[in-house]
């Protein structure tokens, strides 16, 4: 007996159901998400600038979701990585290494930045004297280094959480760890609540990444509404010279980089491909500070060295940041005719060496340093108020340069402690093995 079923005709298909239309969208890799939001965010604050304008809101309220879980996951996750470290000596060869790696790389990121910026000869006849300074009102005092150091050691640890002053909570995280590690088995206690509570905020940063494109859709939609794209014709040239310098670093310098220690640069972009996508669009690198770590140590990096040399980061290693200070300074010395010589560029580079290191905790962080920078050696501030209309356009790609650039620099500092552990283990006589036998031979007359 034939019990065969007859094949379905095209109109015996169920439409597919809103329900099921969403969950499909749902289960789509947060990349593609984010894609999608990008172009819906542009036609949104292209086609209804008031709409665009509203749904800033969907940023903000993503990037509070992020910023809430920031210092209670890094927190523990740094007093930890610490505590567990072999020594109080490690803390400190770690910490060395890391600040070394960040004042060489930002340096020779500099002199990229500023070599390509003369070459080009970018701000040439710009009309910065007819920009609208109005934008710059309370950034132009600078950056005060006395109230930096007291923003890295603050007197209430609890009010530097309030406010998220990263900085001073790794300041804090490194004495408290460094405590633990002192004490030995006394601070196993307090070390399973900092486990149990890196494990929640861990399951909670899953949750605020799942509604990252929401965010996506918000900045893109406000930012062509707010900006548009009215300065880009007269800015273009700026512009491209930033992208190219920042291509240029991660292309270039980071694969040199990433081949003298080691490290599969290709396979870390890969890994971290996302999250450097998302701060891209959100311009913010506390967006994936969380999950970024988690993906570094899938990678490969051990989480006392993650968990230390990312925060760390975050306030004195702005490879993207300082590379468009760079290229700023001299857009601005050839719009209003000052010296580009070699001794002006170099003082140039020297004073953004210097101030970049005082980003952290500062609010419009990029913009403070220029102006500080601009004041430095003789350039008005009124200048920046012209490339405060294509700021946002340069700062999402920085800002993914940034990202990267901790990710390498925790990938390196890692590698080269490993390459010194491996090196100690060859030096080790041929019969250290057999010490654990000796020590028991040693105790057989005391038994």
């Amino acid at each position: 007996m034939d019990t065969a079923r007859p094949r379905p005709t095209s109109t015996d298909t169920p439409p597919v159901r809103p329900s099921v239309f969403w969950r499909r969208c749902l289960r789509m890799p947060i990349g593609v998400q984010s894609v999608i939001a990008v172009g819906l965010g542009a036609l949104i604050g292209s086609l209804a600038p008031s709409a665009g304008e509203q749904m800033k809101i969907l940023g903000d309220v993503f990037l509070n979701l992020v910023q809430v879980v920031v210092l209670p996951l890094v927190f523990p996750l740094i007093v930890l990585g610490i505590a567990r470290m072999e020594s109080v000596k490690k803390v400190g060869r770690i910490a060395g290494k890391a600040i070394l790696y960040f004042e060489i790389v930002t340096t020779v990121v500099l002199l990229i930045a500023v070599g390509l910026a003369k070459l080009t000869g970018i701000g040439k006849g710009a009309p910065v004297h007819g920009a609208d300074a109005e934008g710059l009102d309370g950034l132009s005092q600078g950056i005060d280094f006395h109230e930096l150091v007291l923003h890295a050691v603050p007197k209430n640890i609890f009010a530097a959480f309030g406010e998220g002053n990263l900085l001073g909570a790794i300041v804090f995280a490194l004495l408290v760890g460094v405590a633990m590690a002192a004490i030995g088995e006394k601070s196993e206690p307090f070390a399973s609540v900092l486990e149990s509570v890196a494990a929640v905020m861990f399951k909670v940063v899953g949750y605020v990444i799942r509604v990252a494109p929401l965010g996506v859709l918000g900045f893109i939609s406000y930012d062509v509404a707010y900006y548009g794209f009215g300065n880009l014709r007269s800015l273009l040239g700026f512009i491209a010279v930033v992208y190219a310098g920042l291509a240029i670093v991660i292309g270039v310098l980071f694969p040199l980089i990433a081949a003298i220690y080691r490290v599969r640069y290709v396979e870390l972009l890969k890994s971290i491909a996302g999250l450097a996508g998302i701060a891209f669009v959100t311009r913010s690198s506390e967006s994936v500070l969380a999950p970024l770590m988690g993906k570094l140590e899938d990678f490969g990096v051990s989480r006392s060295t993650t968990s230390f040399v990312v925060p760390l980061g975050y306030s004195f290693n702005t490879d993207g940041s300082v590379l468009y200070q760079a290229a700023a300074l001299v857009f601005l010395a050839n719009a209003y005719g000052a010296d580009t010589s070699l001794p002006a560029l170099l003082l140039m580079v020297g004073v953004l060496v210097i101030l970049s290191k005082g980003m952290a905790g500062v609010a419009s962080a990029s913009i403070v340093v220029l102006i500080a920078a601009g004041n430095s050696i003789g350039l008005p501030a009124e200048g920046v108020a012209l490339l405060l209309g294509v700021d946002f356009i340069v700062d999402m790609a920085r800002t993914g340069v940034n990202v990267i650039g901790n990710s390498l620099a925790a990938a390196v500092v890692d590698s080269s402690e490993n390459r010194r552990e491996i090196k100690r283990g060859s030096r080790r006589p041929s019969h250290t093995p057999a010490e654990p036998e000796a020590t028991a031979l040693q105790k057989e007359p005391a038994q």
